[in-house]
C-alpha cells in the first residue's frame, strides 16, 4: 500500500470546508482511492495548515491513476488558485 499525505493552507481558510466536500467527493468517482481521510484544523498555530488530506493507494501507479483522473484534475483546478501552500509526503504502509 502506499500512503498520500497532503497538507494545504489556504490564502483564505474559509475555503476549508469547500474543499474538504470536493476532495470527499472524489472517493467512490475515483477507483485508485482505497481510501480517504480529510481534516480541517481546529489549533490554528502559527505552524498550522488548514486542511489535511490522507489517501491511500493500492501502489504507485493507482497514486498516478488518482491523480491523473478527470475528477481529480477538475478538483485540483479548483484548489490551486485558493493555496497559498501545499506539501505532500507518499510513504509505503
Amino acid at each position: 500500500m502506499l500512503t498520500h499525505v497532503v497538507l494545504m493552507k489556504f490564502t483564505d481558510p474559509a475555503d476549508g470546508p469547500e474543499a474538504k466536500k470536493l476532495l470527499e467527493g472524489l472517493v467512490g468517482a475515483v477507483d485508485e482511492i482505497a481510501a480517504m481521510t480529510v481534516g480541517l484544523d481546529v489549533v490554528r498555530s502559527g505552524v498550522s495548515h488548514d486542511l489535511c488530506m490522507i489517501t491511500t493507494h493500492a501502489s504507485v501507479a493507482e497514486l498516478r491513476g488518482y491523480q491523473e483522473h478527470p475528477a481529480h484534475l477538475e478538483v485540483a483546478g479548483w484548489l490551486r488558485p485558493r493555496l497559498a501552500a501545499r506539501v505532500c509526503v507518499d510513504f509505503e504502509s
